[in-house]
């Protein structure tokens, strides 16, 4: 019999994402078949501390799907350094570290090169694939630049506004119209986003987005269907799978925002869409799987989307979707008819393989 796999599940971080990662990592951490892994939840704090239990969940003797996680934000865990931390997943032998962080400083590619220090296999996207995703001014120059249509966008960074706020607002006026939508240019779940109706509104909704980034994306505000489609990578040179699309209807938002994403009955998830034919399924899912491998993503994405007079426009790619009892990307997997366990499989099976594959500088 194959000895077990010891996965690590990483969540948390200084991130205002932090609560929605750790929701994430738990529920990764309860639906991890523990007859094939051990595991052991690990948290990085708000403070950038790591909290690391001793040991790691195994199975029970008896067929009981319950399991004990432990408390990884009690008090006796003491948190150490992040050198401390590596040095203790190296002597605790993790084979593979399953990252369930969001946004900055856990889904942009830090954290990825981290690992990529310490030689550890992780799940997910690379460190280029994962800075660029998080940028979405990159990611929307990217997507333009390989034939993919994004709404009208421009950047502007606190130091622009400090100087000449009524110039950012007459560009914006002239150049994108209103409604506008105001995004932090490194942030997910929708963190900071708003809708400016008119220069008044504006100028409060910038302030807003400042208080997550320095740098805000600006686009036009296309109103149509929204849709999103999860794409399953593959290794070994084969094609990565895009699965069902989902129709998103908010019902207490005017779009997909942070209440939308994580309120139950916020929001219609409708998987597969009824309001779309199966041609532009087919499109969706085409330009889901080529956004993946345009920003040369790995393990799995997400790609959002809006159709408008039959045109679809292409919003941003989540290189960690979320993985809560309400998320989109496990939905679009059991439409396909993989159950949540095994998707984890998949995506950890790929992680070791990537690894396994990557080619080193070695010569010295």
């Amino acid at each position: 019999m194959a000895s077990k796999i010891n996965v690590a599940v990483l969540m948390g971080g200084r991130t205002a994402e932090h609560e929605v990662s750790i929701k994430t990592g738990n529920i990764i951490v309860k639906a991890l078949d523990k007859n094939k892994y051990n595991v052991k939840p690990v948290i990085i704090t708000k403070q950038g501390k790591w909290l690391l239990p001793d040991g790691y969940i195994k199975a029970l003797e008896k067929d009981d799907k319950t399991y004990d996680i432990p408390d990884t934000q009690a008090s006796e865990i003491a948190p150490v350094n992040t050198g401390m931390a590596l040095d203790k997943a190296v002597d605790e032998k993790v084979d593979v570290v399953f990252i369930a962080m969001h946004g900055p400083l856990g889904e942009d590619g830090t954290v990825q090169g981290l690992l990529e220090l310490a030689d550890i296999p992780y799940t997910g996207s690379g460190v280029l694939a994962s800075s660029l995703a998080m940028n979405k001014f990159m990611s929307r120059k990217m997507f333009e630049y390989e034939g993919l249509l994004v709404p009208k966008g421009a950047v502007f960074n606190v130091w622009q506004w400090e100087k000449d706020s009524n110039k950012v607002i007459s560009q914006v006026e002239n150049n994108i119209g209103f409604p506008c939508v105001l995004k932090p240019e490194e942030l997910g779940s929708s963190v900071g986003i708003s809708i400016a109706r008119d220069s008044e509104s504006f100028k409060k909704d910038f302030q807003k987005a400042l208080r997550y980034s320095n740098e805000v994306l600006i686009e036009e505000f296309v109103k149509g269907l929204e849709v999103t489609c999860a794409v399953l990578g593959d290794t070994g040179g084969k094609e990565p799978i895009p699965l069902v699309p989902t129709q998103i209807v908010p019902v207490t938002s005017d779009f997909f925002d942070y209440k939308a994403k994580y309120t139950p009955g916020a929001t219609e998830e409708i998987t597969p869409p009824i309001d779309v034919d199966q041609n532009m399924i087919k499109r969706i899912q085409e330009t889901a799987v080529k956004a993946h491998k345009v920003l040369g993503c790995g393990g799995m994405s997400r790609t959002d989307m809006i159709i408008r007079d039959n045109k679809l426009y292409v919003l941003e790619l989540n290189t960690i979707p979320g993985m809560t009892e309400l998320s989109l990307y496990p939905q679009a997997a059991k439409a396909a008819g993989i159950e949540f366990s095994d998707l984890l499989s998949r995506l950890i099976e790929m992680a070791v393989e990537t690894h396994k594959n990557k080619k080193r500088c070695v010569d010295f």
